[in-house]
């Protein structure tokens, strides 16, 4: 019985992973920031077979909480073998771009507040000696973009930020997955006109449970996001800078 915990698990993409390791019979922990979604999230769960679900609200820049509410999930399971980080917002790119106050705040929201998470699981994690730690961070962090380029900044630091953390507890048996989502069909991003490349949560959590069982480092979802970032990344700057993306 593995046992999980889910921080930002009210998310569309958290919800559709968190239904696959419940069907497996894992014992979770959820946390997120409402109540009510965070109840009613546990209840489908337990109804699809998780071994045990348990919750704790947080706002995840509530910095000081962090390593408490990881020591109760700790608590909770009596242990702990993988932790999803799946919070975070999709600011206004024109808004931000108006307001350092709140480029600021959706910078700690996307970035600090996940490297805090992370900073004490590792540790946790690096004295047991095993077990996953898996984030969704984004494809918008492979590469500035003038559309995006709050949330993307956000992004491409928790994605080096990952990189370094890789690094370092490979040693001592810990896997660390980065998941880089392409597009995807969430009440996050209702406001978008949806096309060919958007994929469904259930599909992203598919790829999302399948890394984490062959122990990934990377994971481009859909997959066709990894020969496109490759080339995006791939463009002169002399060039890219000309390019409206």
């Amino acid at each position: 019985m593995r046992k999980t915990l889910i921080i930002g698990a009210t998310s569309a993409i958290a919800q559709a992973t968190a239904r696959l390791f419940a069907e497996a019979g894992d014992a979770l922990f959820l946390v997120a920031r409402d109540t009510d979604k965070l109840n009613a999230t546990a209840e489908d769960l337990t109804v699809r077979g998780a071994s045990t679900v348990q919750t704790a609200t947080l706002d995840v820049l509530d910095y000081d909480r962090h390593q408490s509410v990881i020591d109760s999930a700790i608590e909770a399971l009596d242990g702990l073998d993988l932790i999803l980080i799946a919070h975070g917002t999709l600011p206004d790119q024109t808004t931000c771009e108006q307001s350092f106050e709140l480029t600021k705040k959706e910078f700690e929201i996307n970035a600090l507040s996940t490297i805090s998470l992370l900073t004490h699981s590792a540790n946790h994690f690096e004295q047991k000696g095993h077990g996953t730690i898996a984030v969704i961070s984004s494809v918008a962090g492979d590469r500035g973009r003038q559309s995006n380029y709050v949330y993307g900044t956000a992004k491409g630091a928790v994605t080096i930020f990952l990189q370094g953390l890789r690094n370092r507890l490979y040693k001592s048996g810990v896997n660390v997955l980065t998941i880089k989502p392409g597009f995807v069909d969430t009440p996050m991003t209702s406001s978008f006109e949806k096309g060919i490349m958007w994929a469904k949560p259930e599909s992203v959590a598919l790829d999302i449970s399948n890394a984490i069982a062959r122990n990934k480092n990377t994971r481009y979802t859909p997959w066709i996001w990894s020969p496109i970032m490759r080339i995006i990344r791939a463009i002169p700057e002399s060039i890219f800078k000309r390019l409206s993306l």
